[in-house]
């Protein structure tokens, strides 16, 4: 591998081992040989993400994703400069990975700068979802020589899941940013309101809302259990971690008896080493 490219590559390895996940990325459980393409996967998800998260103004934001969007289109033209889309290109075209995976990516940063409300579930999962958190669950899967669309199916009931957990681990900071991704017609039904949200009220409505919310991700996490079990080797393992890592979270949330307005649930070493251990447990993932 030439020099560049592998200076790109240990530049998305940087950035995959430098944010907070509740999931592993690109780990000692995957095979090396594939690690370096899931970290540039990752690096341009993570950068693109943060253009949406960290950027004030929003007409900046969508700027930057515009660009990256386009940097996306010609990196496969061999126009690549930035090391991530050099990485990234390499890693499409040995995979021969379908370019709207990415294109879907940038659309769901594109919706967190511009739409702050879901309807209900099926807006959530169907609109949000769908483009933010199943592409990479699936280019996963691709990289690892996984292309049957049934196993396909079962990474995207985990990855929504996965996204689902991480909005209910991060209500307080998403109504910071002035976004609220519990369906509408969830608060509705439980009375919760945005004026009590803003004042922080985790009254018994709120902690009713949740708990809802909590048990239909959990469903999810159990529509997509079974997929580590029909993948070999490694990927098992990490697969295995992943569900794991979100569904330690989403008991955290139940422990904390629903209070994620006041209190952000998140994974210390102890549990991270659990975690690691129950992945290599021959059994089936059953939530508690």
């Amino acid at each position: 591998m030439e020099t560049q490219l592998k200076e790109a590559y240990a530049h998305c390895q940087k950035q995959a081992f430098g944010h907070y996940e509740n999931f592993p990325v690109a780990s000692v459980l995957l095979p090396a040989s594939i690690r370096p393409h899931i970290a540039a996967v990752y690096a341009f998800a993570r950068i693109a993400d943060d253009f949406a998260d960290e950027q004030q103004d929003s007409e900046r934001a969508l700027s930057q994703l515009k660009d990256w969007g386009q940097q996306l289109e010609d990196c496969v033209e061999g126009k690549a400069t930035n090391p991530v889309f050099v990485a990234l290109n390499h890693t499409i075209q040995s995979y021969d990975l379908p370019l709207q995976l990415f294109r879907d990516l940038l659309t769901a940063f594109t919706r967190d700068v511009t739409v702050k409300r879901y309807r209900d579930w099926d807006d959530l999962l169907g609109n949000y979802c769908r483009y933010s958190a199943n592409p990479v669950g699936r280019l996963v899967l691709l990289i690892s020589g996984y292309r049957e669309e049934a196993l396909h199916q079962l990474s995207d009931c985990i990855c929504s899941a996965l996204q689902l957990t991480n909005f209910w681990q991060d209500v307080k900071v998403d109504l910071e940013k002035g976004r609220i991704y519990v369906p509408q017609a969830l608060m509705e039904k439980h009375g919760v309101t945005e004026a009590s949200l803003l004042k922080n009220q985790a009254d018994q409505k709120f902690k009713s809302m949740m708990r809802e919310a909590s048990s239909f991700t959990e469903g999810l996490f159990q529509k997509g259990a079974a997929l580590p079990e029909q993948v070999q080797g490694c990927l098992r393992w990490e697969l295995k971690a992943t569900w794991l890592g979100g569904a330690a979270i989403l008991k955290k949330v139940g422990e904390l008896q629903y209070n994620t307005l006041h209190t952000r649930p998140t994974l210390n070493l102890a549990d991270k080493l659990m975690i690691g251990f129950q992945a290599f447990l021959p059994k089936q993932l059953v939530s508690n």
